[in-house]
C-alpha cells in the first residue's frame, strides 16, 4: 500500500483527534491534581479543531487507502453529529467530576479514543475497518464506565457492559468472517462486486449478515440485545451515560447504514421482516418498562432503547429504493433531533445529581418548578419533545419517521411507532408533573458549562422546530453523496 496525501487527508479528523488524545496523555502526566481541568479544556480546543475540519470537507468525495475508508457528505454529517456530542460531553463531565472527587486527565484522553472510534466507523468502507472502528470506540467506554470507581455500581457496570461487548463484537467478527469465507472479500465495493457477479455462497452470506445485525443491534441498544443499558446507564457515570445515549447510537447506525447500503440491498427481502421485528420489539419494551421506572438514569435507560426502536423503524425500508432515500434522511433528522434532547436532558440530570447517587430518583425533581424555573422549563422542553409534542424537534422526527413508513408501505410498524409514542407520553409527562405539582426542596448544582448546554439544547430544540426542512434537506444532500 502506498500512502499518499489524499489517503491521510480523508481521514484528517479522525488523525487529529487521536493525535491529540495522545498528546493530552503526555501533558496530563506534568499537570498537578489540582489542574486536570486544564485537559478538559484542552480537549474541547482539539474536538473543535476536528469539528473545523470536517465542516471543511463538505462536498469532497475521497476514497482512502485502496477503499478501506471514504470521505463523503454522510461521513461529515456524521463526525458532526459525534464532535458535537463530544464537546457537550465533556461540558456535562467538567464540573461534575469535581463535584464527585473523581477528576483525573485520563477521562478525557480515553473520551477523545472512543471519538475517533466513532469517526472512523463514519468512514469505514471496509469490514475489518468496521471491526477495527467498534474495538476503538468500544475499549475506553468500558473503562469509562467504571471511572466512578470504587463505587460498585459503576464497577458493575463496567464489567456487564464489558462482557456483554465483548460476546457482540464476537458476534460481529464471525460473521465478518463468515462474509468473507463467501465472497473472499472484507472491502464493501468487492462484495457488492461478488454479489452483483454471482459468486457467493448465499446461505453463509446471509448468516454472517445475520451476525452482522447482531454486533451491530448491540451498540444501538436495540430489542432482544439491550439488556446491558438500563444497569450501565444507571451505574456508569452521568456524563458516561450522556455521551453514550447519543454518540454510540449515532456510530452504530452509521455503520449499519454504510454496509446495508452497500452492500445487502440484494438481501432486503430476507432481512428486512428481521428489522421489522426488532424494530417493533424495541419500541414496545422501551416504552413499557420505561413506565415502571423511578429512577431518572434507568428511566432515560429505557427510553434510549424505545428511541432506536423509532431509528430503527426508518431503516427498514432500506432495500425499497423509491422511498429509502427519505426514510433514512429522516433517520438523520431523528438522530439530531434526539442528540439534542438527550444531552439537554442528561445536562438537568447532572446538576440535580449528588454525591452517593443522592438526586436521581423522580421525586428528587419535587419543587424544581418553583426553586429553579428555568431548569425546570428546559427540562419540559425535553420531555415534550421526546415525547413528541408539537413546536419541537422531536414531533418533526417522529412526523417523518412515521411519514416514510407509511409512504413505504410499512402501515402496521408506523401505527405501533404511533401508539408507543402515546404510551411514552405518560411516563415524560410524569416527570413535568413532579417537577411543577409536587412540593419539594432539590438540590442543583449550579455551573456554568452544564447551564450552556441546558439552555442551547432547549433553544434548539424549540428554535429548529420552526424550520425543520433546512435539516432535512442537509441530510437528503449528505446521503446523495454516499460512497
Amino acid at each position: 500500500m502506498n500512502l499518499n496525501w489524499n489517503d491521510l487527508y480523508a481521514i484528517l479528523p479522525v488523525l487529529v483527534v487521536a493525535g491529540w488524545a495522545v498528546f493530552l496523555l503526555i501533558i496530563d502526566l506534568f499537570l498537578p491534581e489540582n489542574r486536570k481541568g486544564v485537559i478538559a479544556l484542552l480537549a474541547v480546543l482539539g474536538l473543535g479543531a476536528a469539528l473545523g475540519l470536517s465542516l471543511a470537507m463538505r462536498g469532497r468525495s475521497e476514497t482512502a487507502f485502496n477503499g478501506m475508508a471514504v470521505l463523503d457528505g454522510f461521513a461529515v454529517f456524521l463526525d458532526v453529529i459525534i464532535l458535537s456530542a463530544g464537546i457537550a460531553g465533556i461540558a456535562l463531565a467538567y464540573d461534575y467530576l469535581k463535584r464527585m472527587k473523581i477528576e483525573r486527565g485520563e477521562y478525557y484522553v480515553l473520551l477523545l479514543f472512543s471519538i475517533s472510534g466513532m469517526l472512523l466507523m463514519a468512514q469505514a468502507y471496509d469490514m475489518i475497518i468496521v471491526f477495527l472502528a467498534l474495538e476503538l470506540l468500544s475499549i475506553p467506554l468500558y473503562v469509562l464506565a467504571g471511572f466512578a470507581r470504587p463505587r460498585s455500581e459503576s464497577e458493575e457496570a463496567a464489567l456487564k457492559y464489558f462482557l456483554l461487548g465483548c460476546l457482540a463484537s464476537a458476534f460481529l467478527l464471525y460473521g465478518v468472517a463468515l462474509i468473507f469465507a463467501s465472497t473472499a472479500h472484507t472491502d464493501l465495493l468487492g462484495i457488492q462486486a461478488a454479489l452483483a457477479g454471482g459468486s457467493v455462497n448465499l446461505p453463509l452470506f446471509i448468516a454472517g449478515a445475520g451476525m452482522a445485525v447482531i454486533g451491530f443491534g448491540f451498540k444501538v441498544a436495540a430489542v432482544p440485545l439491550h439488556m446491558w443499558t438500563p444497569d450501565v446507564y444507571q451505574g456508569a457515570p452521568t456524563p458516561v451515560t450522556g455521551f453514550m445515549s447519543v454518540a454510540v447510537k449515532a456510530a452504530g447506525f452509521a455503520a449499519l447504514m454504510r454496509v446495508f447500503l452497500t452492500i445487502f440491498p440484494g438481501l432486503a427481502a430476507e432481512i428486512t421482516p428481521i428489522l421489522w421485528v426488532m424494530a417493533a420489539l424495541t419500541m414496545i419494551v422501551g416504552n413499557l418498562l420505561a413506565i415502571v421506572q423511578k429512577n431518572i438514569k434507568r428511566l432515560l435507560a429505557y427510553s434510549s432503547i424505545a428511541n432506536a426502536g423509532y431509528l430503527l423503524m426508518a431503516f427498514v425500508p432500506y432495500g425499497n429504493g423509491e422511498v429509502a432515500g427519505n426514510s433514512l434522511a429522516a433517520m438523520l433528522f431523528y438522530l439530531v433531533a434526539y442528540g439534542l434532547t438527550s444531552f439537554g436532558a442528561w445536562a438537568v440530570v447532572t446538576s440535580l445529581e449528588q454525591a452517593e447517587g443522592r438526586g436521581l430518583e423522580l421525586d428528587d425533581y419535587a419543587g424544581l418548578g418553583k426553586k429553579y424555573p428555568w431548569l425546570a422549563v428546559c427540562m419540559l422542553v425535553f420531555m415534550l419533545s421526546f415525547a413528541g409534542v408539537p413546536l419541537t424537534m422531536g414531533f418533526w422526527g417522529k412526523f417523518y419517521l412515521f411519514s416514510t413508513a407509511v409512504q413505504a408501505g410499512y402501515i402496521s410498524l408506523a401505527l405501533i411507532g404511533l401508539l408507543t409514542s402515546v404510551l411514552s407520553a405518560y411516563y415524560y409527562l410524569r416527570v413535568v408533573v413532579i417537577m411543577f405539582m409536587r412540593p419539594g426542596e432539590p438540590a442543583v448544582r449550579r455551573d456554568a458549562a452544564l447551564s450552556l448546554v441546558t439552555v442551547v439544547s432547549a433553544l434548539a430544540v424549540v428554535g429548529l422546530a420552526f424550520a425543520p426542512n433546512w435539516l432535512l434537506e442537509l441530510a437528503k444532500q449528505a446521503l446523495m453523496r454516499i460512497q
